[in-house]
C-alpha cells in the first residue's frame, strides 16, 4: 500500500468460540491483535484469515498428515476464504470480513507431499499461500485476491479512512509520516 508501518507479534487465542461463524471469527481474532498490539498514539490494525469448506474452518496444520488432508479436502472444488481486519486507536475499534472464493484444481497424494515438503504450507491457513507456490492449486477466484494472501488492499484502505488517515500524503516520495 506505500505506507510506512511497524510489524508487532501479537499472540492471541485463536480457538473458534462454539457456534461462532467463519465471518464473526476472523473479525474477532483481527480486533484483537490489533488491541493487543496497540501502543499510545497509534492506529493498530490487526487480520486475521480462515479457509472454509463444508462450512468448517480449516485453520493452519499442526503437521504433515493434517496438511495432506486439507488440501485433499481442497482439491477440485471450491472453497471460501474469509480475512477479518481491524483498527483500532486506543478509543474504538472498527473491523470488516472479507470474502473470496478460490475454485482449486485436482490435487493428488504425491502433490500434496511434494507441497509439504516445500515447507510453505506449516503456517498458512487451509495449508496453502495463493502468493506463493501453493497460487499452482487455484483455477480461479472470486473476489479479492489480496484477501486471500491475507490483507484486502482497497478494504483496508477504506478502513484507514474511518479513522480520517490521510494515506495518499505518506506515499508522497520523500515522506515519512503524515501531516
Amino acid at each position: 500500500m506505500g505506507l510506512v508501518f511497524t510489524v508487532v507479534q501479537a499472540e492471541i487465542d485463536e480457538l473458534v468460540s462454539p457456534g461462532e461463524d467463519p465471518s464473526g471469527y476472523v473479525r474477532r481474532l483481527a480486533c484483537g491483535k490489533a488491541q493487543a498490539g496497540y501502543e499510545p498514539g497509534s492506529l493498530t490494525l490487526g487480520a486475521d484469515t480462515c479457509v472454509v469448506v463444508d462450512n468448517e474452518i480449516l485453520g493452519k496444520p499442526c503437521g504433515q498428515k493434517q496438511a495432506e488432508a486439507m488440501l485433499l479436502r481442497l482439491s477440485g472444488r471450491t472453497h471460501e476464504v474469509i480475512t477479518g481486519v481491524a483498527a483500532y486507536d486506543g478509543q474504538r475499534v472498527e473491523s470488516i470480513a472479507v470474502a473470496t472464493k478460490v475454485q482449486f484444481c485436482e490435487i493428488s497424494v504425491a502433490l500434496a507431499k511434494r507441497y509439504w515438503s516445500t515447507g510453505e504450507p506449516r503456517d498458512k491457513a487451509g495449508s496453502y499461500g495463493i502468493q506463493g507456490i501453493g497460487g499452482i492449486f487455484a483455477e480461479r477466484i472470486e473476489g479479492s485476491y489480496s484477501a486471500v494472501v491475507g490483507l484486502p488492499i482497497a478494504e483496508t484502505e477504506a478502513l484507514l479512512q474511518l479513522f480520517n488517515i490521510d494515506t495518499w500524503s505518506m506515499r508522497i516520495v520523500g515522506r515519512r509520516t503524515p501531516d
